[in-house]
């Protein structure tokens, strides 16, 4: 197993400064892969040329780009750019979005996201591969039919042919369809304990493509808090969780209320998410059960933090990366530099 570092996107409490120095500080460490995201405010290819220019081995990825924000092209050419800019360090990650953002935001409809992704992948595929990108589909055709437009192919040659193609995903489906078209699986609230549940979906979705689930590169994004209390370890943690239990998306549709509840927590789920929808953000937040914040968290000393990584290894994680709840950027540091040395002393690093 190896790490990796989700910084998120910018928000009120971050500066690009910061975001820059702990993907440096990743880089020295070790770490593999250092993800940008992306929602409505700052966007992730951005991010993510800057600080490949200023690292030298860490890879760089989307987690995601999103798929309503963009054409299947315009994917194709960012990726491509970013992937030469960096010198082949580039990985795609995709991700419908929700209802919300989707619609509110970009104006796209979300209806029959899996379809959708399916043909966006496969136009970002032809066209990173430099083919004549040609598509009959039922929501992109190119070109378009009785019109001026023509098949065209990228208009310069990138380090490489393909990018690693990573699928944010939640439902089962999602997953299966992860599983067949990607090269990864962007995971989040990962428990080792609920693994094999999804992981099945996954190895659907590669046995469809003829493909077994060694080589496909399982990556979640768990939050990580060191101290030597894990109760307040986790109370760092827990807005974070009950922001998604409890308020992404609508009431009928919230992919991680309903992943909450697959895992066995979907009385606490839906008390969270009244509470939370009713504006009550605090008692939301007290709401969500400890047992869930320390199932998909680290927490705690370094020792503990060592057995969970096991844990994680153990349960199909090939890259683990960490996502930072401190204060500052110093702390930022510090703590990549435990999780380092955690997973040295447990032993499941590459």
């Amino acid at each position: 197993m190896r790490l990796g570092l989700s910084l998120g996107y910018q928000t009120a409490w971050s500066t690009p400064a910061d975001h820059l120095a702990l993907a440096q500080e990743a880089d020295r460490l070790g770490y593999s892969v250092v993800w940008a995201a992306e929602a409505y405010g700052s966007d992730s290819p951005s991010m993510l040329a800057w600080i490949a220019g200023q690292t030298e081995r860490i890879d760089v990825g989307s987690a995601v780009m999103q798929i309503p924000a963009r054409t299947p092209a315009m994917t194709a050419m960012t990726a491509a750019t970013i992937d030469t800019l960096s010198g082949g360090r580039f990985r795609l990650g995709l991700g419908v979005s929700g209802p919300q953002v989707s619609e509110g935001w970009h104006g796209v409809r979300f209806a029959k996201p899996l379809a959708r992704t399916r043909e966006y992948v496969d136009i970002v595929k032809l066209a990173i591969a430099r083919k004549e990108v040609a598509y009959d589909g039922e929501f992109y055709t190119l070109p378009l039919p009785d019109g001026p437009g023509k098949a065209l192919r990228l208009g310069f040659h990138p380090p490489r042919e393909q990018v690693p193609i990573y699928l944010a995903a939640v439902g089962p489906k999602n997953l299966e369809l992860a599983g067949e078209i990607a090269d990864g699986w962007l995971a989040v609230f990962y428990a080792p304990e609920f693994a094999d549940e999804q992981l099945a979906a996954v190895a659907a979705g590669r046995a469809k493509a003829g493909k077994e689930l060694a080589g496909f590169d399982v990556v979640p994004s768990v939050p990580v808090v060191v101290g030597d209390d894990v109760a307040t370890c986790a109370e760092l943690v827990r807005w974070y969780a009950a922001l998604y239990v409890g308020g992404m998306g609508s009431r009928q549709q919230n992919f991680y209320n309903q992943l909450a509840t697959r895992m066995g927590y979907g009385d606490a789920a839906r008390e969270v998410q009244d509470l939370y929808l009713a504006k009550r953000q605090r008692d939301a937040a007290a709401a969500v059960p400890m047992e869930f914040i320390d199932r998909t968290s680290l927490l705690g000393p370094k020792e503990r933090i060592a057995e969970r990584l096991r844990e994680y290894a153990a349960a199909g994680v090939t890259t683990l990366s960490v996502t930072l709840f401190v204060a500052d950027r110093d702390s930022g540091v510090q703590t990549l530099r435990t999780v380092a040395e955690a997973l040295e002393m447990s032993g499941v690093g590459e």
